[in-house]
């Protein structure tokens, strides 16, 4: 080798030593903690994407974290239904699911989708274990009521009690948990649950150390679109009524807040898209979003 491989490699090894020097007390940090992690519908349409969250969720679990995914798949059942020639509507955001609906729902989210997610964790060679909030009556859910235009949203639930005991005989195992947010309803019925609150009732009742939320936007901006890092819950507040958070963000950090009034200690909504975010919010000193707290 001339002198000059010698430096370059000398140099690489300096700074993947440098990467470990600043992972490491991460990884210290958040031993053993649960760290739950929404996945969303748009970011699961990228194979690159996918992949790379599927090794994130590996290495994570390698690292002595207990990840758990909960998936969207918004898009997908979109994509399904009008497959099938049946016309999607929604209100106040969500989607009105009638009882046909509500199958094709629970075939796509608990059938294709999960079991993507769960094929994709372990071909990178983790041990991915797909379940609904059904499986051991983890999630009992309630109709949601009326929207704000008095719409009968059908099918579609609330996290009314969760049951983590499933999960508590999961975690620890080298399993990786992979969530869909179908419930079974107090009536018997079942019912689409939105899969941020969903998550945030699974976090909760974990006392996770973490809930990542993966958007397709790199957190909560300020009036000049630069990223605001750090936000306690009273901030939120100040800067809805001041105008800086508006739109789709409000009721993204009204999950948030859902999920620390559940008892999770700090919720972060990065840029899913962004590769490996969840590794740089998760064990790099700068992080990759807004992170929340009480």
């Amino acid at each position: 080798m001339t002198d000059a491989g010698a430096s370059t490699e000398q140099q690489k090894a300096q700074e993947q030593a440098a990467i470990l020097m600043q992972a490491l007390p991460h990884m210290l940090h958040y031993d053993d903690a649960t760290v739950v992690v929404k996945y969303g519908g748009h970011a699961m349409g990228d194979e690159t994407v996918a992949r790379d969250f599927a090794r994130d969720m590996v290495l994570l679990e390698q690292s002595g974290l207990n990840p758990v995914v909960v998936h969207g798949g918004g898009p997908q059942i979109g994509a399904m239904l009008k497959k099938l020639g049946i016309k999607s509507e929604f209100s106040d955001g969500l989607r009105i699911t009638d009882k046909e609906t509500v199958e094709i729902v629970e075939m796509v989210l608990a059938g294709s989708i999960n079991k993507q997610i769960v094929g994709s964790i372990n071909a990178e060679g983790g041990r991915a274990i797909g379940l609904c909030g059904k499986d051991g009556n983890m999630v009992i859910a309630h109709k949601v009521a009326r929207t704000s235009d008095g719409v009968d949203l059908g099918f579609v639930g609330e996290p009314a009690k969760v049951d983590a005991t499933v999960l508590e005989q999961v975690l620890g195992r080298e399993l990786i948990p992979v969530l869909a947010p179908i419930a079974q309803g107090v009536d018997g019925e079942t019912y689409n649950v939105n899969a941020d609150t969903f998550a945030g009732a699974i976090a909760g009742a974990l006392k996770a150390k973490r809930l990542l939320f993966l958007t397709d936007v790199p957190g909560v901006l300020d009036r000049d679109k630069n990223l605001i890092k750090e936000l306690r819950v009273d901030q939120i507040h100040a800067l809805i009524a001041e105008g800086v958070i508006t739109g789709g963000m409000i009721p993204k950090v009204e999950t948030c807040i859902y999920a620390l009034e559940q008892g999770v200690e700090g919720v972060v909504i990065l840029d899913g898209k962004t590769p490996h975010a969840v590794l740089v919010e998760l064990l790099t000193d700068h992080g990759a979003g807004t992170l929340i707290t009480r």
